[in-house]
């Protein structure tokens, strides 16, 4: 496992936005889309890019592209605040779905979706998720992209814990993971600490 914290002055504004409790639904939506723009902003630094003429107002230039963009899995539900900002970067993304919950007694996530190209030979994948805490269910989105033939996979997490990062890295799975902070630890709920509550429940106000 690669691990990445983005550490910027504006990611730290729109954390803290993220993490108080005073900020609303439509608060922490805007607060988590322009976070989310930061973390893939990042997240496509060395991207392969692809060389084309173009013609400017007043003269020929070199033009670029990405060579390959990336398919775009939001972890349903938490992750479908994610997906604009992506979609505003990297307007020729694919996005594909899986649905996951974590199981409140067991802690283990529980798969009700997957929506997923058969093959996922040569894309990039980024799995978007704001919330890192157990692993389990990055560590089953990972496998189901490693399953499809994916070779690169990036997971663009808001917030992490130690706990998750170790689940992850202790899987051997090949994974990039991208987030603005790693926070204390997780509490007995399994939440993480200091953490900034249901991701979920933040942005659409119910289960």
């Amino acid at each position: 496992m690669e691990l990445h914290v983005v550490d910027h002055p504006l990611v730290k504004a729109r954390m803290s936005t993220l993490r108080d409790t005073r900020t609303g639904s439509p608060g922490f939506r805007a607060a988590l889309r322009e976070l989310a723009e930061m973390l893939i902003y990042e997240a496509c630094r060395g991207a392969e890019v692809t060389e084309e003429r173009i013609e400017t107002p007043v003269a020929a230039t070199t033009g670029f592209r990405l060579a390959a963009p990336p398919l775009l899995v939001p972890i349903l539900r938490a992750g479908l605040g994610m997906v604009d900002a992506a979609l505003g970067l990297i307007p020729e993304a694919r996005v594909g779905f899986v649905g996951a919950y974590r199981d409140e007694a067991t802690f283990r996530p529980v798969s009700y979706l997957e929506s997923l190209p058969e093959s996922l030979a040569g894309w990039p994948v980024f799995v978007l998720d704001p919330m890192l805490a157990t692993g389990g269910t990055l560590v089953h989105a990972v496998e189901l992209m490693l399953d499809r033939g994916a070779t690169e996979v990036t997971a663009i997490c808001v917030l992490a814990a130690p706990e998750g990062l170790k689940v992850v890295e202790d899987s051997g799975l090949k994974v990039r993971v991208v987030t603005a902070a790693v926070d204390d630890s997780l509490n007995d709920a399994r939440f993480i600490v200091p953490g900034l509550g249901d991701a979920g429940d933040r942005q659409f106000g119910a289960r």
